[in-house]
C-alpha cells in the first residue's frame, strides 16, 4: 500500500499526479473498446448458436475486419498468411508462376493466354496466346474463373506441373510441362529513342529495383545521342517510395529533398533526400502523366515540378497523397496500413479524397479547387495542394466512343490479332509496322462475323428516361416520340461506326498484333511511336527547348 507523504516535494507530486491522470485517461479510451469487443463476441455466438445455416468464424472475422478497414481508406488491408504473395507481388513486383497474362472469353467460357512475358516458362514452351485452357494439373477449368486459373497457375518456384490448352485451329488439345519459377513483372517495358535527339522511358510501376533499370536505360540512351527526354508515368500506380526517391535524384542535386513523410508516431516521420550524385541536371526533361499516375508516381513529377527541374504534361494525376506500411499480425497475416501523409518539396500534399468524410453514395469527398492553397516551386511558380499534380501543358483527353470499350473488351478484336499474328510469321519490326486499308477492311469483315453487338450509353439513357416517364404517367403523351429516337439510336451501323472510329481503333488493333510476335516491348515501342500525346510531349520538349545548329 502506497502512501501519500504531504511533505513530498511538490513536482514529486505533480509527477505522480500526471501518471494517474494518463492512466486514467488511457482507461477511459480502453473501455469503448473493451465494450465493443464484448458486444462483437456476443454477437458472433449467438450467430454461432442460432443461426439457420452454419458459419466459418475465419470467414466471419475476416468480414469483421475487411468490413471495418473498409470503412478507413482503400488502401488500409488485412492479408492472412494464405494472402501474403499478393502482398509480396505488389511490393516487389515479383511472384512465382509462369509469367503469363490470362483474361475470360466469352466465347469459349474458359480462360485463355493472353500475352506470355518474353523469357519467362509460358513463352519459352510455346504457349501462344488464344490458347484456351482445358486443365490444370488434371483438373478441368470449365467453371473456374480468372481469379481461380491464375491461383493454380502460380505456386511454389521449382513445382512442375501439366497445362493442357486448346489451340484455336486445331482438332486436338496440346499438353505442356511447365515449371515454375520467379517471375519479374517489367517495371521499365520498354526505352528507346522517338526521333533523332529524344529518348523515351515507360515506367509501368516504381517496384523494387526498377530505378537501377532506369539509370541503366539513361545512360544506354545517352550513347544512342539522347540529348533531351520523355519520361512516360501514364497508368503508373506507383510502388516504392524510396525508388522514386532514387529516380528523382537522377535529374537533381545530391541531397535534394524530395519528399517528407508527416504520421501520428515518430517512425514516420522522415525526410527522404537524394543519396547519389545524379546523371543529368540540365537535359530537357518532360513527364507524362494522366488521372491513373498516382502515389509513388506522383512523388516523381510532383517532386521535379516544384524542383523546376521537369516539365508536365498530361492531365491532372489522382491525387493519393498517402503513404503505406507493412505491420506483422499474430498468425504470420500482415497489415498494411495507411501511416503517414507526404508532402513534395514545395511543402503541399495532394492528397485529393477525404475516407473519412463520405458522401450517402460511400464515395469519398474531394477537395474542391477553391479549397486548395497555394505552394510555390524553388523558381516562384504557384503550385497547388488537395487535388493531384496539375500538369504545366494540359493536354486535352479526347471523347473516345463508347462502343469501343465493348469491342477492347470483346473476344472480336483479341481473335484477329491471333489470327493476324498467325498468318503473317514474317511481320514488320515495330518500329515500321501498320496494318493496310484491305487489312483494315478485313479486320471489320472479322468483327462482322464474330456477332460482336453493342448499345450505346445514349440507348441506354433513354431506356432509363423512359421508365421514369413512365412511373411519372407521362409516357402515354410522348410515347411516339420514345419509339422513333430509340429506333433511331438502335440502329446501330458497326461497318460504319468501325469507320468513323478507325484514328482510334488502327492503333490500338496494331499494338495488339505487334504484341503476338514482339512481346510486351515490341508493343510498347509502336505505341510510344504512334501515340499522339508522346509527339504532343516531344513536340513541347522542342518548342521550349530547341536544338541549336553549331
Amino acid at each position: 500500500m502506497t502512501i501519500f507523504n504531504h511533505h513530498a516535494p511538490r513536482h514529486l507530486l505533480a509527477a505522480i499526479l500526471l501518471m494517474f491522470a494518463c492512466a486514467y485517461a488511457k482507461a477511459q479510451s480502453v473501455q469503448p473498446l473493451n465494450r465493443g469487443l464484448e458486444v462483437f463476441a456476443d454477437i458472433y455466438r449467438q450467430l454461432d448458436m442460432y443461426y439457420v445455416d452454419t458459419l466459418s468464424a475465419d470467414t466471419a472475422v475476416r468480414w469483421a475486419i475487411d468490413g471495418m478497414l473498409g470503412e478507413i481508406d482503400p488502401y488500409t488491408v488485412y492479408y492472412p498468411d494464405d494472402d501474403d504473395e499478393e502482398l509480396r507481388a505488389m511490393a516487389t513486383g515479383r511472384y512465382a508462376g509462369i509469367g503469363a497474362v490470362i483474361r475470360y472469353s466469352q466465347r469459349v467460357s474458359r480462360s485463355v493466354i493472353e500475352e506470355p512475358y518474353e523469357g519467362c516458362p509460358a513463352q519459352e514452351a510455346g504457349l501462344l496466346p488464344g490458347d484456351v485452357i482445358i486443365s490444370i494439373d488434371g483438373r478441368d477449368t470449365k467453371g473456374w474463373d480468372n481469379a481461380r486459373v491464375s491461383r493454380n497457375l502460380r505456386g511454389e518456384p521449382g513445382t512442375t506441373f501439366e497445362l493442357v490448352v486448346q489451340r484455336p485451329g486445331e482438332a486436338h488439345t496440346r499438353s505442356f510441362r511447365l515449371t515454375r519459377r520467379q517471375i519479374q513483372t517489367p517495371s521499365l517495358p520498354w526505352w528507346g529513342m522517338v526521333d533523332a535527339s529524344t529518348g523515351y522511358l515507360y515506367l509501368a510501376s516504381v517496384t523494387e529495383n526498377c530505378a537501377r533499370e532506369v539509370r541503366n536505360a539513361i545512360i544506354e540512351l545517352r550513347q544512342q545521342g539522347m540529348t533531351r527526354m520523355v519520361l512516360d508515368l501514364r497508368d503508373n500506380g506507383g510502388g516504392s517510395v524510396a525508388e522514386a526517391v532514387e529516380i528523382v535524384g537522377m535529374f537533381v542535386d545530391k541531397g535534394s529533398l524530395v519528399v517528407a513523410t508527416k504520421g501520428k508516431v515518430p517512425s514516420t516521420c522522415s525526410e527522404y533526400r537524394t543519396p547519389a550524385e545524379p546523371l543529368d541536371t540540365v537535359m530537357p526533361l518532360a513527364v507524362l502523366v494522366n488521372s491513373a499516375s498516382a502515389s509513388a508516381a506522383e512523388i516523381i513529377s510532383g517532386a521535379l515540378q516544384d524542383l523546376d527541374r521537369a516539365t508536365i504534361v498530361g492531365q491532372r494525376t489522382f491525387g493519393k497523397g498517402i503513404v503505406q506500411g507493412i505491420r506483422d499480425v499474430p498468425y504470420r497475416g500482415h497489415l498494411k496500413i495507411t501511416t503517414s501523409r507526404y508532402y513534395l518539396p514545395s511543402g503541399r500534399c495532394i492528397q485529393a479524397y477525404d475516407y473519412r468524410r463520405r458522401v450517402s453514395t460511400q464515395a469519398a469527398v474531394s477537395l474542391p479547387d477553391s479549397l486548395t492553397h497555394a505552394f510555390r516551386t524553388r523558381s516562384g511558380r504557384i503550385v497547388r495542394d488537395g487535388g493531384g499534380i496539375l500538369p504545366d501543358s494540359v493536354l486535352t483527353v479526347d471523347s473516345v466512343p463508347t462502343m469501343l470499350y465493348d469491342l477492347y473488351a470483346s473476344d472480336a478484336l483479341f481473335d484477329f490479332a491471333n489470327a493476324y499474328a498467325a498468318a503473317h510469321p514474317d511481320m514488320l519490326p515495330p518500329d515500321s509496322f501498320a496494318i493496310s486499308d484491305a487489312e483494315y477492311e478485313a479486320f471489320i469483315d472479322s468483327v462482322e462475323d464474330s456477332g460482336f453487338t453493342y448499345n450505346t450509353r445514349t440507348a441506354a439513357a433513354l431506356t432509363q428516361l423512359r421508365q421514369l416517364a413512365q412511373a411519372e404517367g407521362r409516357l402515354r403523351q410522348a410515347e411516339a416520340e420514345f419509339d422513333a429516337l430509340e429506333q433511331r439510336l438502335r440502329a446501330n451501323d458497326l461497318r460504319a461506326d468501325l469507320h468513323a472510329h478507325r484514328r482510334y481503333v488502327q492503333p490500338y488493333l496494331e499494338t495488339e498484333i505487334v504484341s503476338r510476335r514482339y512481346f510486351q516491348r515490341g508493343a510498347m515501342q509502336h505505341h510510344a511511336l504512334t501515340d499522339p500525346d508522346v509527339r504532343r510531349a516531344v513536340a513541347i520538349l522542342s518548342q521550349r527547348y530547341p536544338i541549336v545548329q553549331l
